[in-house]
């Protein structure tokens, strides 16, 4: 992993229902990353959710990709 890239975190299947019901989403209204992306932790599968961690000066900013 490159030190200018985000942190990438396969979510667990009940934070994963958590965050769908938050935002009262389904999964197919997530944006989608690529299976073979090479930022995905090792053990990602279609249909997991991938939680990505971006800091900009004093702030994290959280958002979410569906693999495909």
């Amino acid at each position: 992993m490159h030190i200018f890239q985000p942190k990438h975190t396969k979510i667990s299947a009940n934070e994963a229902q958590e965050i769908l019901k938050k935002f009262n989403i389904s999964i197919n209204q997530l944006p989608k990353i690529k299976r073979d992306d090479p930022a995905l932790p090792e053990g990602c599968n279609p249909g997991d959710i991938i939680k990505i961690e971006r800091k900009e000066k004093d702030k994290k900013i959280i958002f979410f990709r569906a693999v495909i």
